[in-house]
């Protein structure tokens, strides 16, 4: 079993996911191991977010993924703190020995995903090996830096996947027919397993199946940019050469890809809608929002296609002018790329025909639910841009070829929750 650094025969392979010693919460010392959990640092987006996972329980994973304090110092310093001290208390424990860790989601719908949580080796981007599909800020990733330095720990898992369906596959099938090492259900109705890979026989057999492999960054960008910095920091070699992931194989479970949507401040439907005469094809759709977005993904298939709403109706706005086309969107970017209904969005409706800065929050905002997007269209005035998700593989070719796609382009899921497994670096 290689657990080695960053040598030269392990930088000509592909994936290397090595064992570690996962921190878990102590059931016997918490209210309920779905209360200490928490949707990624980068999820808990509603305004009482953070005050409502604290409110949950005094251990929930929020006080170490997003401590709350007057500067970002102070809340590092917080955060390191409370680690230290429910090591010390025995909330968080040490698992007797390393292992890998299969992860399953299961929702009410029948959705069912599992996955391989442990540590990777932290690849150059020269390498190939991790592929990005957006680009990062530079602020967040100091700010997810300075919090991963100050406790010396991964605390919640990025999401990668990977095309497979080998013998790591057949490893995690095995592991899902044992007894679970936890099982809960979150307030979202989704519930978690999670299991040990302590064999070293399964072990060979995962890092043989993911050598010959690269991964596709579904969630996490930040945090991976952050594990490149922290190991670049850091003489090899040390725990910094890897990083805490979920890889998910999506040959044998598909991740779910969802479009963000759009809401435009301030430009109420008529005035979108007027500015696109003669421009696109519009079309007046009196109909459900199901239905409604059945048109809109029958559309799709043949073009770049959007669905406005917020008067109440929804406008389906397909066929966009050829010559309009070549004059906004920048032709030095592959086909895939300048056809992709974000980079027309951008490139064509916002920049060119509404002139709304897309990276200004009184002008635009960027919303998942979609129901939620057209609600506060229409409470608001204002117009919602509903998108139709992209697929994994144009993402994942994009990647390869070293594009990144426009902000906020897609959205993967389940994410994984933070707070089953933490990997500590000092141990």
């Amino acid at each position: 079993m290689n657990t080695a650094g960053h040598s030269e025969a392990t930088a000509r392979r592909g994936l290397e996911l090595t064992p570690f010693r996962g921190l878990r919460y102590d059931p016997d010392r918490v209210g309920s191991l779905a209360a200490v959990t928490s949707p990624p640092y980068d999820v808990v987006v509603r305004p009482d977010g953070v005050h409502h996972l604290q409110s949950a329980d005094p251990y929930n994973i929020v006080r170490l993924i997003l401590p709350q304090a007057t500067t970002p110092t102070a809340r590092n310093d917080q955060a390191a703190d409370t680690l230290r001290r429910w090591l010390d208390e025995g909330v968080l424990t040490t698992d007797p020995e390393p292992g890998l860790y299969v992860y399953e989601q299961r929702d009410g719908g029948g959705m069912l995903q599992r996955g391989l949580i442990g540590a990777l080796r932290v690849s150059e981007p020269s390498e190939g090996v991790v592929l990005p599909h957006e680009d990062v800020m530079p602020h967040v990733v100091a700010d997810r830096a300075a919090l991963m330095r100050a406790t010396s720990a991964n605390l919640e898992p990025l999401l990668l996947t990977y095309r497979g369906d080998g013998s790591a596959a057949d490893v995690v099938e095995r592991a899902t027919q044992r007894s679970p090492l936890l099982d809960t259900t979150t307030e979202d109705g989704f519930s978690h397993r999670l299991w040990s890979v302590t064999d070293p026989a399964d072990i060979t057999l995962v890092q043989s199946d993911l050598a010959g492999h690269q991964a596709l960054i579904a969630d996490g960008h930040h945090r991976w940019a952050t594990y490149r910095r922290l190991r670049a920091e850091h003489p090899s070699p040390s725990p910094w050469d890897h990083g805490l992931v979920l890889l998910v194989d999506t040959a044998r479970y598909p991740l779910r890809v969802r479009a963000i949507h759009r809401l435009l401040h301030g430009l109420p439907v008529a005035d979108a809608l007027s500015a696109l005469d003669g421009l696109f094809r519009v079309r007046h759709l009196d109909v459900p929002l199901a239905q409604a977005l059945d048109a809109l993904a029958d559309a799709a298939c043949a073009g770049n296609a959007f669905l406005l709403a917020g008067d109440g109706a929804f406008h389906l706005v397909d066929r966009p002018d050829p010559a309009l086309l070549s004059r906004t969107v920048p032709a030095d970017r592959p086909a895939a790329w300048r056809t992709l209904d974000a980079t027309v969005l951008h490139a064509t409706l916002l920049d060119h025909v509404w002139r709304i800065p897309e990276d200004s929050p009184a002008h635009i905002a960027y919303i998942h639910d979609t129901a939620a997007t057209v609600a506060k269209a229409e409470r608001d005035g204002g117009t919602a841009v509903l998108l139709h998700p992209v697929r994994e593989e144009v993402v994942r070719d994009l990647a390869r070829q070293g594009v990144t796609m426009p902000r906020k382009s897609t959205s993967f899921g389940p994410k994984p929750a933070s707070g089953l497994v933490l990997r500590a670096l000092d141990l």
